[in-house]
């Protein structure tokens, strides 16, 4: 699934991929801040979702949503920070989905989107398996536990969750995992490369840090000291 992210704040741009990611850590992520830019990206990508704040420079958010409704499968969601009625009105009259204020609070917009994203992809038991792990993945979790749990054959469930998914649940898990340690190397300085590691469930810091560099082209002492907040 494509999800394009459209404002003129690269910093919103950011914080926004920031607070997504974890949680589809599947989905191709795709970035404009204009509205000339994104058209160009709907030209060679299929959106199935877009955040699209109001206030772009040239053409409005709310034209450029517009343009996007002409996919009647583009969920389309509105973010603004002024708490205008005038223009969550013109975001409905435009049939969008949904409509979000910054400062965006994480647990809001998961609310709003994980609907719109999970419906056209994933069936009712892969998205129950892909709760368990955002609740555990810091624990020495197998797919077997979580067939276990929902009382389904381990095989089975492991075929539709590659099937679905489109890659092996511990390649899924594994990419969380590491999606989650970046976000604990960004947030804290405290954290140290051995508690990032077992909070987020590996077996070991080397391991972690192995599966890490191979992934992002860096350790996770590297990353986080380019990117602490």
């Amino acid at each position: 699934m494509n999800i394009l992210i459209i404002d003129d704040e690269k910093l919103e741009l950011d914080q926004l991929e920031y607070l997504l990611k974890p949680y589809f850590a599947n989905h191709s992520f795709l970035r404009a801040q204009d509205a000339s830019e994104a058209l160009t990206i709907m030209k060679t990508k299929n959106i199935h979702l877009a955040l699209v704040d109001i206030h772009l420079p040239g053409r409005s958010g709310l034209e450029l949503a517009k343009k996007l409704k002409e996919n009647e499968y583009t969920k389309i969601i509105m973010v603004t920070a002024y708490q205008s009625f005038d223009y969550a009105q013109q975001a409905l009259r435009l049939k969008v989905d949904n409509y979000i204020t910054k400062p965006i609070v994480e647990s809001e917009l998961i609310e709003i989107i994980r609907p719109y994203m999970n419906e056209a992809t994933y069936s009712e038991l892969i998205l129950q398996t892909i709760d368990i792990i955002h609740e555990n993945y810091g624990s020495k979790i197998t797919l077997t536990d979580i067939a276990e749990q929902i009382h389904l054959n381990h095989a089975y469930l492991s075929r539709k969750f590659n099937d679905e998914v489109g890659m092996s649940f511990p390649d899924f898990l594994n990419h969380y995992r590491i999606e989650m340690a970046k976000r604990m190397l960004q947030d804290s300085q405290n954290n140290t490369i051995g508690d990032v590691a077992e909070k987020c469930g590996f077996s070991g810091q080397h391991y972690f840090s192995s599966l890490f560099k191979k992934k992002l082209g860096m350790t996770p002492s590297e990353f986080k000291k380019e990117h602490q907040l």
